[in-house]
């Protein structure tokens, strides 16, 4: 039986890796690389017109919890921004989710370093304060209000989560609830929402589903990646149009949304049993230079890219040539604190 341990992390496209990791860590704290590596992506040319793309990425992580992210940027051809801005209900990743221990605390600190922040703090439909910021590439982040973190907390820690615009939420509960696992639902509003307001398009009309899960998720990883939730929204007054319309995996945007599991054959047995069967698949095990593993991909009902990787190998202390093999593991244990923080030694420090 398949495991799945958590959001690992969520893909960004961006122009210039280095520029936008420096913002990420300014306003995130994202400065713990797990990896990174220029290469090609010959497993994605499904998704990169028929042809081989290059590609420099970095994986990086907030030692205080939550998510990392994989910011990739091509080297091979110019980075494409959406024809016409993104509106909310678009299909797609919409927001990623940023966990905080004080939203109005990360609000007055942002609104003081001039950062884009859409409208104000505002209560979500379960009651919890939120708010928006926006990066300066267009893509929006939602700052919510969370409890559990790795270790003491900055600002903010990592992700925790992603809002995905969907064209009919109760087909797409098959998969986000009932084989992804976030079978609890926070609330399901219809209407028009104040808190959305402030987006591009968020004054429309929308069915809004808030997932997640109540017990704790299983695996090496999971107690760092703590709790998430997907937030599925639909559009109900128009047409929503396809994020990556006209546009490759890899351009810029949010680019999928990646689930640490261990059991990837399990797991492939029970997406295509459901209808959603791999379309891309790295094989036994796959080398990302300072990392290894297998990973996979489908696509929900309305094409948005999800990814799952079964880690082999991590860098723990890299200048020690320190590497952990995961297969050695039981896989339902979580590793120990102290291994995951010399992660820190590796800090990009601004």
């Amino acid at each position: 039986m398949a495991i799945i341990s958590g959001i690992q992390q969520l893909g960004i496209g961006v122009p210039d890796k280095n520029e936008a990791w420096a913002w990420y860590r300014k306003y995130f704290g994202m400065d713990v690389p797990v990896f990174q590596e220029a290469a090609d992506a010959p497993f994605m040319t499904r998704y990169t017109g028929d042809k081989v793309q290059g590609r420099d990425a970095v994986l990086a992580l907030n030692l205080s919890g939550g998510s990392g992210f994989e910011i990739w940027q091509y080297t091979s051809r110019k980075t494409e921004f959406p024809e016409s801005p993104l509106k909310i209900g678009d299909l797609g990743i919409q927001i990623g989710k940023i966990k905080a221990p004080d939203v109005q605390a990360v609000f007055n600190t942002y609104r003081d370093r001039g950062a884009d922040i859409l409208g104000k703090v505002e209560k979500d439909p379960a009651g919890r304060d939120h708010f928006y910021v926006r990066d300066p590439l267009g893509n929006i982040f939602e700052i919510v209000t969370a409890e559990d973190f790795y270790s003491r907390p900055g600002l903010t820690a990592g992700p925790c989560g992603a809002v995905i615009g969907v064209s009919d939420i109760d087909k797409s509960l098959n998969l986000y609830q009932e084989i992804l696992g976030y079978s609890v639902t926070a609330y399901d509003q219809t209407g028009n929402f104040d808190d959305l307001s402030a987006l591009p398009g968020g004054d429309g009309s929308f069915r809004r589903i808030l997932l997640t899960h109540l017990e704790p998720k299983r695996g090496a990883f999971a107690q760092m990646f703590g709790h998430s939730s997907i937030e599925l929204i639909q559009s109900l007054d128009r047409e929503p149009e396809k994020i990556f319309k006209n546009r490759y995996w890899g351009d810029a945007g949010f680019i999928h949304l990646c689930f640490d599991i261990n059991g990837m054959d399990d797991l492939e047995k029970t997406l295509t049993e459901k209808g959603f069967p791999f379309t891309v698949d790295s094989g036994k095990s796959f080398d990302m230079g300072e990392a290894a593993g297998r990973f996979t991909y489908i696509e929900d009902p309305d094409g948005t890219l999800l990814e799952f990787v079964e880690t082999h190998k991590i860098p723990i202390m890299k200048k020690w040539n320190w590497y952990l093999d995961l297969r050695k593991r039981n896989p339902e244990k979580a590793l120990p604190k102290w291994m995951l923080m010399l992660l820190g030694m590796g800090r990009v420090k601004d």
